[in-house]
């Protein structure tokens, strides 16, 4: 039975990954931040670890807490989105938010998780954005996001090499119908973790330390 660990499982995409993989057999254990999440991964048949991804003295417990597992597939999917374009400069609160849950928390994370995903042989993916390549930046909304998730795919692209028998990827979900996407986006979130499931079952050793969209498409420029 393969073990998967989705990091930022309280709800969105990261609950529907949860709910995916244990519908499809999988042993899941989700991270969550509160007790409603923990009571809606937990419905679903997985185990339930507290993690505050934004915090790093909790998220440094994750080691102790994953003592002994081999991790077939783990997805860090924590994000946090702050909107105002160029024209406004971020405040010091809105940018520890976001680079602390986009970019500290997976580097914080990489240590911890990777060395068991290398124990299986497995995939480690977080999610990223189309709107973190420099190569195609149409505006400036959400700059702020944008420079994080451009951070995100350069810190995981770096790590790669440390550890050569996992692959780690960067994912990109697409424009999803969630709280963070909004009601217009195009995407289900159930299309959504359908498609990164199948992209990331399907991974090549020329993927490792890329941008990869959830329809299996490769990023172009990054």
């Amino acid at each position: 039975m393969p073990t998967v660990l989705v990091i930022g499982a309280s709800r969105g995409i990261g609950l529907e990954l949860v709910r995916q993989y244990a519908a499809e057999g999988c042993r899941v254990i989700a991270t969550v931040r509160d007790e409603a999440g923990r009571a809606r991964v937990q419905a679903l048949g997985a185990q339930a670890l507290t993690v505050d991804v934004a915090n790093p003295a909790s998220v440094s417990g994750l080691a102790w807490q994953l003592d002994g597992e081999e991790i077939d597939v783990a997805l860090y999917v924590a994000g946090v989105m702050r909107r105002p374009g160029a024209c406004t400069p971020p405040t010091q609160t809105d940018f520890d938010a976001v680079m602390h849950a986009n970019v500290l928390g997976a580097m914080q994370a990489i240590p911890q998780v990777a060395p068991l995903v290398e124990a299986a042989g497995g995939v480690f993916a977080f999610l990223s954005s189309s709107m973190s390549q420099i190569g195609s930046v149409g505006e400036s909304s959400a700059w702020l996001y944008r420079t994080s998730k451009a951070a995100l795919n350069m810190a995981v692209a770096a790590a790669q090499h440390d550890y050569p028998r996992a692959t780690l990827v960067t994912i990109d979900p697409g424009w999803v119908r969630t709280d963070m996407g909004g009601e217009n986006a195009p995407l289900s979130v159930e299309a959504s973790v359908h498609g990164m499931r199948r992209t990331l079952a399907h991974l090549t050793h020329a993927d490792k330390g890329r941008l990869l969209h959830y329809d299996g498409q490769r990023a172009a420029h990054w």
